[in-house]
Order: C-alpha cells, then sequence, then structure tokens
C-alpha cells in the first residue's frame, strides 16, 4: 500500500487500516494483485484505509480496495462506513459525521451513529438501470 498503517484492525469481513493523515491515505498506491492474494486467503477480505479529515468540514477520509471481490477501488462504499462511524464516533466523541471518500470520483456522506445502528446520507449515482420481470 505504501506508508503503513498507525494501527490496523480486522473488521468483520474487512481489515480497518488507520492512517495519521489524509495526505497518507489519499497517496496510497495499492499493489492489487497482492491485495487480491491477500485477501483471498482471508475469506474475501478488503481493505478501509483512513484517517481524520485534513479539512475543518471533513471528520474522516477513506478509500476502499476489494481486488478479491473484482474491485480494485470502490468509488464511494456506504457499508464500509457502517464500520468506520462507530469508529471514528467513538475516537472523535460525537455521533454525526461528515466523511468524504476520496477515491478517483469520491463523494461525500453524512453519517449518524444511533448505538447499533448507522443512518448515512449522500448524493448517489445511478450505475445501473433495466427491468425485471418476475
Amino acid at each position: 500500500m505504501g506508508t503503513p498503517p498507525l494501527e490496523s484492525y480486522r473488521a468483520g469481513g474487512n481489515f480497518l487500516l488507520v492512517y495519521a493523515a489524509q495526505a497518507d491515505v489519499a497517496g496510497l498506491a495499492p499493489d492489487f494483485r497482492a491485495l487480491k492474494q491477500i485477501g483471498v486467503a482471508q475469506d474475501d477480505a478488503g481493505f478501509i484505509a483512513t484517517a481524520p479529515g485534513g479539512e475543518s468540514d471533513i471528520d474522516f477520509v477513506s478509500r476502499y480496495f476489494a481486488p478479491s471481490h473484482g474491485i480494485d477501488e470502490d468509488p464511494v462504499t456506504g457499508s464500509t462506513h457502517c464500520t468506520l462511524t462507530p469508529y471514528w464516533s467513538q475516537r472523535l466523541g460525537k455521533p454525526a459525521l461528515t466523511a468524504r471518500q476520496i477515491s478517483a470520483r469520491g463523494g461525500m456522506l453524512h453519517l449518524i451513529d444511533r448505538g447499533g445502528r448507522i443512518g448515512i446520507a449522500g448524493r448517489a449515482v445511478d450505475y445501473l438501470q433495466g427491468v425485471i420481470t418476475v
């Protein structure tokens, strides 16, 4: 990944990698082939990279890599914020958070830790349209 994380945890089906600064996460240059091998060996684990936000209105940033699922980097990942929100809520001492996923496309998320349930809001991008006949 490049810069080693300050902390790392196994969080459900993912590895949570905590970095010191937004620039560390932005500068990650993963070897997707190596991450895929590690992910497959660890029950198809993905990799969540996160750090405190570098802007006053952003509490934390993240990126998500899941090459063992065929996704080198997901642009904006709602499910990972169900792991990130309790982590940052506890660390920052507040239930309502604003996050930015800093992939190439990126996205802003507004989050709230409701004690066992996570509220997620933000803009969405259509990626598929169709009709299902049952």
